[in-house]
C-alpha cells in the first residue's frame, strides 16, 4: 500500500507540473530579447496610406499575427505610424514604429514592450534582406563590445500590401528595436531631450568603445551633439554614455543608397574615418585590447548571418570587418587613423 501510496503522490506531482507547463502561453511572457530565435510575424497594411495617414504624432489601428512556438498564429491589436528621415523618405518601405496597448500585449512575448521600432527592408528588391541581416548583425556586433547598447530581435515577416492588386503575400526579413525609455530603464537611468552635450564630456571607456565601434562598421553618419542616429543616457551620478543605433549607411552594410556626409573628409561609406574625441591614452589602449580579443567573437557573430548574404557579399563582409583589426595590430597604423586622428572639438 506504501507503494502505491508513493507512486500516486508521484503521479499527482507530475500530472500537476504538466498542467502547469500547459497553463503558459507557447511564448513566455516578457521575454521579447531574451533569445536570438527568429520570430514569425504577419502583417498586412497599406504602404501607400501608412504614409499618407501617420506622422509622428498620429497612430492608425491594425492587426499582427504573432507564430508562436507551437505553429499557431495569435492575432495582436496595434497602433503603427511612420517614423525616421532618410529612409521615410527615400525608401519604399518606411521603418515604423508599433505601439501596443496593455491589455492587447498580455500574455505575449510583447508583454513589457510597449512601444517598439520596426525596420523593414528599404527596397523591393531581390537582396534587400541581405542589408536588413547586416544591419542587425551591426547591433549584435554592438552588444558584444559594449553594455549600452539598444536590444533588438529579428523577425520574418508574411506581408501583404494592400496597394498590390494581387495581394500576395511576400515574406521580408525585418527586425524589432527597443524603445527608448525601456533601454533608460534597464540602466536606472534617462534618456536626455533637447540638450547639446559634447562628446568629450562623455565617459571615457564607453565613449571610446562606442568610437571604435562605429569605426569597426564604418559609421560616420552620427552625432552625438545634434542627436543623429545618437542618444544620450544619463546614469546616476550625472555619468553620460552614448547610445548608437540606426547602422544602415556604414561601410558594413553598404546599402545601394548610402551616401557620405559633405562634412567629412571621405568618398564612400567604405572608407573609415575615427570621428571619436580624444582621451588619455591608456583609455585608446585599454579599448585597443579589448577589441583585440574580441576579434575571434565578433567574426564568429558575422558568421551567424552568412546565410543571408551571396558568398560575395560574406566575402566582403569577412574583409571588411578583418580590415579594422588590421589597424589595431598595427602600431603604425593605429597610432595614425585612431590616437592622432581624434577629434579635440
Amino acid at each position: 500500500m506504501r507503494y502505491f501510496n508513493l507512486l500516486f503522490r508521484s503521479f499527482s506531482g507530475l500530472l500537476l507540473a504538466i498542467l502547469i507547463l500547459l497553463s503558459f502561453p507557447a511564448f513566455a511572457q516578457g521575454d521579447l530579447f531574451d533569445s536570438d530565435e527568429i520570430i514569425d510575424v504577419k502583417m498586412q497594411f497599406s504602404v501607400k496610406d501608412i504614409r499618407k495617414d501617420t506622422n509622428d504624432s498620429t497612430f492608425v489601428d491594425e492587426i499582427i499575427w504573432l507564430k508562436d512556438s507551437e505553429g499557431n498564429w495569435e492575432e495582436i491589436p496595434v497602433e503603427l505610424r511612420v517614423r525616421g528621415n532618410f529612409r521615410l523618405t527615400n525608401c519604399y518601405y518606411p521603418p515604423l514604429r508599433m505601439k501596443i496597448k496593455k491589455k492587447n500585449r498580455e500574455g505575449t512575448i510583447f508583454e513589457e514592450n510597449k512601444s517598439l521600432k520596426v525596420v523593414f527592408p528599404c527596397s523591393r528588391a531581390k537582396n534587400a534582406d541581405s542589408y536588413v541581416a547586416k544591419e542587425f548583425m551591426a547591433y549584435q556586433i554592438f552588444e558584444e563590445v559594449s553594455e549600452y547598447t539598444f536590444q533588438t530581435r529579428m523577425m520574418r515577416i508574411t506581408f501583404i500590401n494592400e496597394d498590390d492588386r494581387k495581394q500576395e503575400e511576400i515574406e521580408l526579413l525585418g527586425f524589432l528595436l527597443e524603445d527608448d525609455d525601456d533601454v533608460a530603464d534597464r540602466f536606472d537611468g534617462e534618456i536626455l531631450e533637447g540638450k547639446k552635450i559634447l562628446g568629450s564630456l562623455m565617459e571615457p571607456l564607453p565613449s571610446v568603445r562606442h568610437d571604435y565601434f562605429q569605426m569597426l562598421i564604418g559609421n560616420t553618419d552620427f552625432s552625438s551633439l545634434f542627436r543623429h542616429n545618437s542618444k544620450i543616457l544619463l546614469l546616476p551620478e550625472e555619468r553620460l554614455i552614448p547610445l548608437a543605433y540606426d547602422f544602415d549607411m556604414t561601410g558594413l552594410v553598404n546599402p545601394p543608397y548610402a551616401q557620405v556626409s559633405n562634412l567629412v573628409d571621405i568618398e564612400k561609406v567604405t572608407d573609415r574615418l575615427y570621428r571619436g574625441f580624444c582621451r588619455e591614452r591608456d583609455v585608446f589602449d585599454e579599448v585597443r585590447t579589448e577589441f583585440l580579443e574580441k576579434e575571434g567573437r565578433i567574426m564568429e557573430i558575422a558568421s551567424d548571418y552568412e546565410s543571408y548574404l551571396s558568398p560575395a557579399e560574406y566575402r566582403e563582409t569577412s574583409r571588411f570587418l578583418g580590415d579594422f583589426f588590421d589597424i589595431l595590430r598595427n602600431d603604425k597604423a593605429f597610432e595614425n587613423q585612431i590616437v592622432s586622428a581624434c577629434r579635440s572639438y
